[in-house]
């Protein structure tokens, strides 16, 4: 085979033997197992939430009113272990739709399997199908793992400050 591993179904050798990983939107039948995975998510971040249904809620609520794109990852033998929300905008400067990819989690026994690489490829691939002019995401400056997956996927730093101001 002229010193080159076979390729099957063009997959590397490598790939192969990864976890067999498929990404699906979430209907609302997906809410309660989204909400764990966005309740893990929220715990990551270390986020107080007093309401223990409220994130529940949220969620549905988005998906319900269609207000944003919600991505599951299930990994074969293991179950739905990945979660992305990506909220659709608009860039006043490319004069067109823009997303925002607000939240990606895979909890830990999905972690190392490739669900986060496939489900940000799946959210780039859906924004590519759309017509949109990018895709935008921050992560916490300590979570330099997600930090390298992006960045290996093509994400660029900005050099813009990013403020808030919280109202609550």
């Amino acid at each position: 085979m002229n010193g080159q591993a076979a390729q099957r179904d063009g997959r590397s050798p490598a790939e192969e033997s990864a976890p067999v990983v498929s990404v699906r939107t979430a209907g609302e039948a997906d809410v309660d197992t989204a909400a764990v995975l966005f309740r893990g998510y929220l715990d990551f971040y270390e986020v107080d939430i007093e309401d223990p249904d409220a994130p529940r809620a949220f969620l549905a609520e988005r998906i319900a009113k269609d207000e944003s794109l919600v991505l599951l990852a299930d990994v074969q033998d293991v179950g739905t272990v990945g979660f992305a929300q990506v909220y659709r905008g608009f860039s006043s400067l490319s004069l067109k739709t823009a997303w925002v990819l607000n939240d990606l989690y895979v909890a830990p026994a999905g972690r190392r399997t490739g669900v986060g690489r496939a489900l940000l490829r799946e959210v780039l691939r859906r924004a590519r199908e759309a017509g949109v002019s990018g895709v935008q995401l921050e992560t916490a400056y300590d979570n330099t793992v997600a930090q390298g997956l992006y960045e290996t996927e093509g994400f660029v730093r900005e050099e813009f400050h990013v403020y808030f101001h919280d109202l609550g």
